[in-house]
């Protein structure tokens, strides 16, 4: 009977999300809605060492914030709870022993000094796996070598140890990749891994194996990086006797730089690409930054563009809601090379749906917003207006407000290309404007494009002019820019007062 489909996405908090992490974390929704499964979310905090406060608390706003929770966390809780490592020490202390018993693990008393010795001694002797393996164990301090008294000894008087997973010699692992196909990989090209630290908390190793054998997981979905490690964790598997019971893998490609290169933060930087999907302040270096949400992403816009970052629905369709993504999506569809980073699509999609977006809810995020007016907010009426005015002509939701500063401020600068050409800034056109000014003045309807297109049309009418002939001149003067998006709008929001002393001051222009 085939197992339910359960999921999990296992993050470390050392720090906050990379976005690789995040498209990692919506393979793994996705496939589990799909099928009717389970997504968990399990904390991998065992390097209490690189352990970050609050990087935990960020993983799950930025899950909440893409519409993409848990079915089962340390959040939430679920029937194979905890769901942090570091809460599950006595778990790991009881299948190490089996392990231990069964003489798939031993421990291993070596300093680093001495492992590293090892390392440059082998490296020198341009050996083809310079590690601690199944060959150069026989020549270290550990339960394999040392009487058994000895390592009773050791143990007892608590010497620093490690242990180890005892690899075989001589040992072809295979395994099936649900994206890579077979996997064949001979035991002499592995090393011993450590399965548990000297602080008594386990590795990634021998935790995500038994975690993910006690939390009946069926499909590990993870970053390439991973690969090598995968035969260690299927010997682990077959030392249990789990075989029947171990997932299905599938090793996610690399998300790569423009240049091809792995997108590192420094490369990312370099390509002005956010890393990570919110904000973050780094408390080793002090320094704060923006994440997709800050830089004003919408949730919708980042699911889209991460969804087809190394997997297509073999269409020439885009556009792609979340809800329309859980029946498309396809392991054998996802692509085995790494998948270049390109923040110009990524800025095409937040277009689209910013354009989208219900008008109502788009000024809430403007109101909402922390990068508003340096005088410190938006008023509900005057978002709902941007809303209309920019909305065609924004990626981004400040770009309502960033890209039209003469609303919030008269221009001190005009568009030379208006007004230093003679056929489109004149005396006739500057007198025009001047004569709109002083005319406001006995404007007594209500202040509305509609009425505003009104009165300066029936201004032109009455002295026989062509009104076209002086809109650029008529915009640059209240703008400061020879183009933008609608006069009339703009006006309007300006407000009858400010309009006509920015009309006024024509012949200082």
């Amino acid at each position: 009977m085939e197992r339910p489909v359960r999921v999990r996405f296992a993050p470390s908090p050392t720090g906050a999300l990379h976005i690789g992490g995040v498209r990692t974390a919506l393979y793994n929704y996705l496939f589990a809605r799909q099928h009717g499964g389970k997504f968990l979310v399990r904390i991998e905090d065992t390097d209490q060492e690189r352990f970050v406060e609050g990087a935990e608390e960020y993983i799950y706003e930025t899950l909440h914030w893409l519409g993409i929770p848990a079915d089962e966390s340390s959040e939430v809780g679920g029937e194979y709870a905890p769901y942090r490592q570091s809460e599950r020490k006595e778990i790991y202390a009881k299948y190490i022993q089996i392990l231990l018993e069964k003489g798939h693990a031993y421990y291993a008393f070596d300093t680093k000094e001495e492992i590293e010795d090892l390392r440059n001694r082998l490296e020198a002797a341009k050996s083809t796996n310079p590690s601690y393996n199944a060959l150069t164990r026989q020549q270290m301090k550990n339960s394999l070598t040392l009487p058994a008294e000895e390592v009773q000894r050791r143990l007892e008087a608590g010497e620093p140890h490690v242990i180890r997973l005892k690899t075989p010699p001589r040992e072809e692992i295979r395994f099936h990749d649900l994206i890579r196909g077979a996997q064949y990989i001979h035991s002499s090209t592995l090393d011993d891994k450590v399965l548990i630290k000297q602080d008594g908390l386990p590795t990634y190793h021998f935790a995500n194996v038994v975690d993910d054998y006690l939390m009946r997981i069926t499909h590990v979905f993870r970053g390439e990086e991973w690969l090598p490690s995968a035969p260690s964790h299927i010997l682990l598997y077959q030392f249990f006797g789990w075989e029947a019971e171990m997932p299905l893998f599938a090793h996610l490609p690399l998300i790569l730089a423009p240049d091809g290169s792995k997108l590192s933060k420094r490369k990312a930087s370099e390509y002005g690409i956010p890393v990570f999907p919110l904000f973050w302040h780094n408390h080793e270096t002090q320094e704060d930054i923006k994440g997709y949400r800050e830089n004003g992403y919408l949730p919708e816009a980042l699911i889209n563009f991460l969804a087809l970052i190394g997997w297509n629905a073999g269409t020439e369709q885009e556009i792609f809601s979340l809800e329309e993504l859980v029946p498309l999506f396809k392991i054998e569809q996802i692509h085995k090379a790494g998948a270049r980073f390109d923040i110009e699509k990524a800025k095409w999609y937040n277009e689209h749906y910013l354009r989208h977006k219900d008008n109502t809810e788009l000024a809430s995020l403007l109101i909402e917003s922390s990068l508003l007016t340096p005088e410190g907010g938006i008023s509900a009426e005057l978002a709902g207006k941007l809303v209309v005015l920019m909305k065609d002509r924004a990626t981004f939701p400040a770009d309502m407000w960033q890209k039209v500063p003469y609303l919030f401020h008269a221009p001190t600068e005009f568009d030379a290309t208006v007004t230093g050409d003679s056929k489109k800034w004149h005396d006739e056109a500057k007198n025009f404007i001047k004569e709109l000014s002083e005319k406001l003045t006995d404007f007594t309807q209500d202040w509305t494009a509609e009425s505003i297109k009104h009165f300066i049309h029936e201004v032109a009418e009455a002295k026989a002019l062509k009104v076209g002939k002086f809109m650029q001149a008529i915009r640059t003067a209240t703008t400061g820019a020879g183009q933008g998006p609608d006069l009339m709008l703009i006006l309007e929001i300006l407000g009858k007062t400010e309009t006509q002393a920015r009309w006024a001051r024509v012949e200082h222009i």
